[in-house]
């Protein structure tokens, strides 16, 4: 039991093979040493065993809020689902915004913990500090969307007023490896597979209904210091202010047209480094401005929603009308965003903007993950243009990439099968190696690590695979923030990049939006978090947190058989030819990975992407008998 301030102290755990509920409060020692949402959601996991099968009724399925979550704390709209990834069998945690985590906390929640796997379709149904499981059989093999419309009808209470919907479509009932959990604002959920997880568990959806009981701050005045100070500061930068800086007025999209002119946008399965490279090489008329957040803005824009406690307002709901098999499609979504485009967009060899805004809102409706969808087909047109199939898919042919997101979901035929399973699976199936860009299994971001080298060190490092949510280093090779570092210097980058991986795992853990560390630092956050909890902690204190939350992650993945040589790269960014002729400033680069990962184990202190015994007792992280790993870097587990 806790009785720090931000908590409800009050966590469910749901047993679906049995449908039993039993309830228990916070760990006050837990609380303290990993916070919430994701650091207590990791500590949730690690206690079931890292050597699980994912897709076993053992794997456990964390839904998380940190005591930030559906307060007053600015952008606290957040919640964390944490589990064991079935794309790349590592820890993971994906997060999403509107207001799924503020209603699951009004409801008197910090965590629902599933296990188990029902015998017959479900859902949860959440209000007044209780959990009902009712069935589902009439809800599957429904889209998200219908999904959620009929949850609405069925139970007392208005969707996107006071009732949340996470559900899962197709995607993951048919347990595509990347299937996502998507909310009644479009928000997902979308990385590691996680409604894959929740679909192999035969549940269709959690539904919130909120109560009024928002956590008030143990120290009010601290917390008021910190609230106006994270207000100043957000409406003070060039990227987040109101209404004026480029998130708030392009969303995330802000940023094609600044990879595209730093020679950083991935362009045709990473072949080049930009469109205009791609141009130059005479490989056809694709433009990055053309599905930029401008380019949207001026054209197809409609509505610019926000998530609870946030004055940004990122969210870019668009609508478009577009031809499909001489058919128009007449698509209002939310929200065109930066990863989505870029995957669904130039690395897959085209720049349809309105084709674009269709098939990610049939992904969302089929419950796919956009980022991995796009560089699937990315790899797979590469693969056929190699010769490595004989499935029918060009570079850019959105027709067919539009009907094979549905056939993915529904896992029809060969070639949806191949696609479903994710880059490692579909390369060792195919014998097409070359044409993979993951880590893990899990595919890089709309960021090139030949141009920007601090990416390719957090794509290799992050334990839930390519990712660039971990440590987001392009705010400071791009943005400047905190402060402008050289993208093509390698030099310090990997002490970078531990710790914007250490802020953010504090940042994922209360658990408020990344993007507020765009204007926020940890001055700020420890004066919210001091406030709301009434516990004094300083930063070095905090961000010690952040360095436990980060390492306990890479010792379940230590245990589960990853050894730090899976800490790498695609061959394309760090060997042969590298980045193609003609590409402006990336031209001829490489990505100096082993340079940075010998500075990044010495400031982590790990051996060769190993954690050994001394790094765990000097951070307080407790194990059990037999959870010890070898540090010669094998990864089994060592000898008691």
């Amino acid at each position: 039991m806790t009785e720090l301030g931000g908590y409800q102290d009050h966590i469910a755990e749901v047993d679906l093979s049995s449908e039993q509920v039993n309830y228990r409060g916070v760990d006050d020692e837990d609380a303290k040493k990993y916070i919430g949402a994701r650091g207590l959601g990791v500590k949730e996991l690690f206690e079931a065993g890292a050597d699980v099968d994912p897709l076993s009724p053992e794997n456990r399925l964390c839904f998380m809020n940190g005591p930030l979550t559906g307060t007053q704390t600015v952008m606290s709209g957040r919640i964390a689902i944490v589990t064991k990834s079935p794309l790349t069998g590592t820890v993971t945690d994906s997060h999403h915004g509107g207001w799924s985590g503020a209603r699951l906390k009004w409801a008197g929640f910090d965590g629902l913990v599933f296990d188990g796997r029902a015998e017959k379709p479900v859902y949860a149904y959440v209000e007044d500090d209780e959990v009902e499981l009712r069935s589902a059989d009439h809800l599957m093999g429904r889209g998200v969307h219908d999904t959620i419309d009929a949850i609405g009808e069925e139970v007392d209470g208005q969707i996107g007023k006071n009732l949340s919907v996470m559900a899962i479509g197709p995607g993951g009932e048919n347990e595509v490896r990347y299937a996502c959990i998507v909310n009644e604002d479009d928000r997902a959920s979308g990385r590691g597979g996680t409604g894959c997880v929740m679909g192999n568990k035969n549940l269709k959806a959690v539904v919130v209904k909120s109560g009024t009981r928002m956590p008030k701050p143990k120290d009010p005045e601290t917390f008021k210091e910190g609230y106006q100070q994270a207000m100043q500061v957000i409406q003070e930068s060039d990227v987040t202010a109101p209404n004026e800086g480029g998130l708030s007025l392009y969303g995330t999209n802000v940023l094609m047209n600044i990879t595209e002119e730093m020679d950083g946008l991935p362009t045709k399965n990473g072949k080049f480094t930009s469109t205009s490279a791609f141009r130059d090489a005479g490989e056809g008329d694709i433009d990055a401005e053309r599905v930029s957040g401008e380019n949207v803005r001026e054209n197809i824009l409609v509505d610019e929603p926000t998530c609870h406690s946030c004055p940004v307002a990122c969210k870019k709901e668009v609508e478009v009308t577009a031809e499909h098999k001489g058919e128009e499609m007449n698509v209002r979504m939310e929200s065109y965003e930066y990863e989505s485009a870029f995957a669904l967009g130039p690395n897959s060899g085209h720049t349809e903007r309105d084709d674009i805004a269709v098939m990610i809102d049939i992904c969302n409706d089929i419950g796919v993950d956009t980022i991995e969808m796009g560089n699937m087909f990315a790899m797979a047109m590469e693969a056929s243009e190699k010769g490595y199939h004989d499935h029918e898919l060009d570079w850019g042919d959105t027709e067919r990439m539009i009907d094979l997101i549905t056939e993915v979901g529904e896992r029809d035929g060969e070639f949806a099968d191949l696609l479903a399973a994710g880059q490692k699976r579909m390369a060792e199936a195919l014998d097409a190696e070359d044409c993979r860009l993951d880590v893990k299994g899990q595919s890089i971001a709309a960021y090139d690590p030949r141009c920007m080298k601090g990416m390719g060190i957090a794509y290799a490092t992050s334990n839930r695979g390519a990712c660039h949510l971990r440590a987001y280093t392009p705010a400071a090779e791009i943005l400047g923030v905190p402060q402008k570092v050289d993208p093509y210097e390698w030099e310090g980058k990997g002490e970078l990049t531990a710790t914007f991986q250490d802020l953010h795992a504090v940042s994922d853990s209360f658990d408020i939006c990344k993007f507020n560390a765009f204007a926020e630092g940890i001055e700020e956050y420890v004066l919210q978090y001091s406030g709301m909890t009434g516990m004094e902690v300083t930063e070095d204190e905090l961000f010690e947190t952040g360095e436990r939350i980060y390492t306990l992650e890479r010792y379940y993945n230590n245990l589960a058989g990853f050894d730090g040589t899976d800490d790498s790269l695609p061959d394309r960014f760090v060997e042969g030819e590298g980045a193609m002729p003609g590409q402006g400033g990336s031209e001829g680069e490489l990505c100096e990975l082993d340079e940075m990962k010998a500075e990044y184990y010495e400031h982590r202190g790990w051996v060769d992407g190993v954690v050994p015994d001394e790094k765990l007792e000097a951070l307080g992280i407790e194990v059990g008998p037999g959870t010890g790993v070898s540090s010669s870097g094998s990864g089994a587990p060592a000898d008691d």
